[in-house]
């Protein structure tokens, strides 16, 4: 088999924009180079993890071989594997899953202790020896070093042109979805392809505190649609108070509006259902249980502490204020602004796929990928939006 450079072609990874290039391979990056002396230290990790990010060119090639070096985090017992999707000509062909290389051990909601794992050769065989779109989706829940791309020997290879409408999304780890059954079924890429449109994921588990240097990567990718689904790390890590929350939230905005997007059309999009957050302030606690022999993670509000919670918001508060905000946007003459309820997306009906009470689980993501490709897409707010 021969090799692809990929050092050489950057292009090819679709949805980074930056990488660390070590001595084992790529590391992409779904920021750009300019933000990495902004970065909180916390936020390095989901940068590095490439929910959204894929690996897309046109081959005749019968045969792929991925072999990258994955950095996985272990809870307990429990390592979630790390799956490849191989989507061919818009279809997934073939899914590969692997759970070794290095592990993050959690053994607090703070502490971690890392073992050295081997690297991984993610294959794909049997492909139609034809000329055909391919996209490796990578995975969601690991830092993912690319050590080597291989095709068949004398197999063409090319960049691929994107031809689909832009639409770029930035959330929390709710729209980093590392509990969705693969790649390809986060609810982005699930309401993305429904609507059949070019994705570039920004969701950052933890780390959607509405960054400056976030609002100036998005004012600067092209884009036809724009999604901001915000608030729940907000209220969970206590970051921006009644105050301020509003403020930034309009400051954000504003330096999207000041580039290329001033017309482009902007959904706002507030938190879905979070039983214990929805009228209690944060900030928010992270257990680690046992059930039934397994440690699992889970997630509550803390309780006392009330002088540090007076300014909290709740998810309540919060939703009042981003619609309020975006109305007033409105009136202030950008029509290519709207509110979309978190609750329409994931709401208490729901609650039974939300097992750690925070994160909806595979089935919960589907469902809101659904719903959002009705809600959003098909000649549904967006379309209006960009008619206005």
């Amino acid at each position: 088999m021969q090799s692809v450079d990929l050092a050489g072609n950057p292009q090819l990874f679709v949805g980074a924009f930056d990488f660390d290039q070590v001595a084992a391979g790529l590391i992409p990056r779904r920021l750009p180079a300019f933000t990495r002396q902004r970065l909180p230290a916390e936020m390095q990790r989901v940068v590095a993890t490439p929910s959204g990010v894929r690996i897309e060119f046109l081959s005749d090639t019968t045969e792929i071989a991925l072999v990258v070096h994955l950095s996985l985090i272990q809870a307990g017992r429990r390592v979630s594997a790390a799956t490849i999707d191989l989507v061919v000509d818009g279809q997934v062909a073939q899914s590969v899953s692997h759970a070794e290389g290095d592990l993050i051990r959690m053994m607090t909601t703070e502490e971690s202790q890392t073992t050295p794992g081997p690297s991984v050769c993610y294959r794909f065989e049997g492909l139609e020896p034809r000329l055909k779109r391919i996209a490796l989706w990578l995975p969601v829940n690991a830092v993912v070093t690319v050590q080597s791309l291989r095709i068949d020997d004398g197999a063409s290879l090319s960049s691929v042109v994107a031809d689909k409408p832009r639409w770029v999304h930035y959330g929390s780890s709710i729209s980093q979805c590392a509990e969705a059954a693969s790649p390809t079924q986060t609810w982005p890429a699930i309401a993305a392809d429904k609507a059949g449109v070019h994705l570039t994921s920004l969701g950052f588990g933890g780390q959607c505190h509405l960054d400056l240097f976030v609002a100036q990567t998005i004012r600067d990718l092209p884009a036809d649609y724009i999604s901001l689904k915000v608030g729940i790390n907000i209220v969970n890590q206590n970051s921006l108070g009644r105050r301020a929350f509003a403020s930034a939230l309009h400051g954000f905005l504003d330096i999207i509006r000041a580039g290329r997007h001033a017309l482009t059309p902007i959904l706002l999009i507030s938190p879905i259902f979070c039983p214990f957050s929805e009228d209690t302030p944060g900030p928010t606690t992270a257990t680690i249980i046992s059930i039934d022999g397994q440690k699992k993670l889970v997630f509550d509000a803390i309780q006392g502490h009330e002088p540090v919670r007076q300014n909290a918001l709740t998810i309540t508060q919060m939703r009042r204020i981003m619609s309020e905000l975006i109305a007033a946007r409105r009136a202030d003459g950008d029509a290519a602004l709207d509110y979309v309820d978190g609750l329409t997306l994931f709401s208490a009906a729901d609650q039974q796929d939300l097992p750690d009470n925070l994160h909806p689980n595979a089935a919960g993501y589907a469902r809101m990928g659904e719903r959002f490709a009705k809600i959003a897409f098909d000649q549904g707010l967006f379309n209006r939006l960009s008619a206005s």
